[in-house]
């Protein structure tokens, strides 16, 4: 069905599956999903929420099965099947865990890929790519999908995502540390993530998507171009498709959807839903032209979203924006502000408060409170702790604390 702005939500979530004593990856997926099939299957409806493989076989997606009308208990839903995958995960003696990257897996040697259905896809990118490598093996996020019904919605809705990418990682970044210590990033996940496919850069191009603002425009100046970067390399055409884009946004025309894919996953999906919440409330107040224009969004210079986003996923909250440009799009009357500062006036701007909303605003990202957690040495018993806790939260729907 074709929807228009904002009538449906998809989300999905991806967790690793890890040890419950050495919290080692365990890649588990397909005996979960055989556990509640009968047989091995890519994919198995439960209810409201489906469960599915990633490339990675220690990697589970949890996704509403129909796009949902709002978030309302989207979270409940997630965390008890979350509880469910827990229950059968507990005979292998491993668990569920969140956050975007494993702190201390070796993606050389511990990267299993989905052996299964679809395999000659992720044997495909595996052969091109490579896919022993953080920004494969070692990385969960929660993507968020919201639809458009015409070329009009594609372009407004396009327009806006394009301006909120830059600001995403300040508000979720999970991923600062990365074999074993601190990485430099506060999303190491996105650093790794907008590196892995440089063989042929326009798969994933700046991450920031082109200024297009048409389905026209977009299929020619971004699929067609992959897809004909794509072919000495992919002479089958398996990948030649439009999830094979990996922008921080992309166009999912078959479903008449934009899917955001850079937001790092939480701790507990209360916080995951507590993020889509505040993100497609900016996204929809600047469709509906409540701070800018629609021309005015489209007349911000794409470099200097870029820049902005480099220095998200490096500095995550206190990352600065002093471009005065980029700020007019949200009308704040700020002329230079942190990150952070901006997410907190937004969120009083429209009201929008909840306790794991606060916790981040507050408190800092699940990336911060994480390095205190591991910090400052990065032992690995400091890591073994942090992993615990991580677990811990993600099976009692908590976020994570440090004392």
């Amino acid at each position: 069905m074709t929807y228009h702005l904002f009538e449906r939500i998809g989300i999905e979530l991806e967790y690793m599956i890890v040890d419950r004593d050495t919290y080692r990856v365990a890649p588990l997926t397909d005996k979960v999903l055989e556990e509640v099939n009968g047989s091995i299957t890519n994919e198995v409806e439960m209810g409201s929420i489906s469960w599915s493989n990633e490339l990675a076989l220690h990697v589970i997606e949890l996704k509403t099965t129909e796009p949902a009308c709002s978030l309302e208990n989207l979270d409940t839903q997630f965390h008890q099947n979350i509880r469910h995958i827990n229950s059968i995960l507990k005979k292998y003696n491993a668990c569920l865990m969140g956050g975007a990257m494993h702190p201390f897996m070796d993606p050389v040697t511990e990267i299993h890929l989905w052996p299964h259905d679809y395999s000659p896809i992720y044997s495909s990118f595996d052969k091109i790519f490579s896919c022993k490598g953080h920004g494969w093996a070692n990385l969960q996020s929660m993507h968020i999908n919201l639809p458009f019904a015409d070329d009009d919605e594609f372009g407004r809705l396009h327009a806006a995502i394009r301006l909120v990418l830059p600001i995403l990682p300040a508000l979720s970044a999970a991923s600062p540390i990365a074999d074993g210590t601190l990485s430099g990033f506060h999303d190491f996940r996105m650093e790794t993530y907008r590196h892995n496919s440089e063989k042929i850069w326009s798969i994933t191009g700046d991450l920031i998507p082109e200024a297009v603002f048409s389905i026209e425009d977009y299929k020619q100046k971004i699929l067609q171009r992959i897809y004909h970067d794509l072919s000495p390399y992919d002479p089958e055409k398996i990948l030649q498709e439009e999830w094979v884009n990996a922008r921080g946004a992309i166009a999912r025309f078959e479903r008449n959807t934009i899917e955001i894919r850079v937001i790092d996953v939480q701790e507990t999906p209360f916080a995951d839903c507590a993020i889509a919440g505040i993100v497609i409330e900016v996204i929809k107040n600047l469709v509906n032209g409540q701070w800018s224009s629609y021309e005015y969004q489209k007349s911000v210079p794409g470099t200097i979203l870029v820049d902005s986003f480099i220095e998200s996923i490096r500095h995550g909250q206190d990352a600065r924006i002093t471009d005065s440009r980029y700020l007019q799009v949200f009308n704040l009357g700020f002329k230079s502000c942190t990150m952070r500062e901006l997410w907190k006036q937004l969120s009083s701007k429209m009201s929008i408060r909840n306790r794991f909303l606060d916790t981040i605003l507050e408190n800092g990202t699940l990336s911060s409170r994480m390095i205190q957690s591991a910090g400052p040495d990065f032992q690995q018993n400091n890591l073994l702790t942090l992993c615990k806790s991580m677990c811990r939260c993600i099976a009692i729907g908590e976020q994570l604390t440090v004392r």
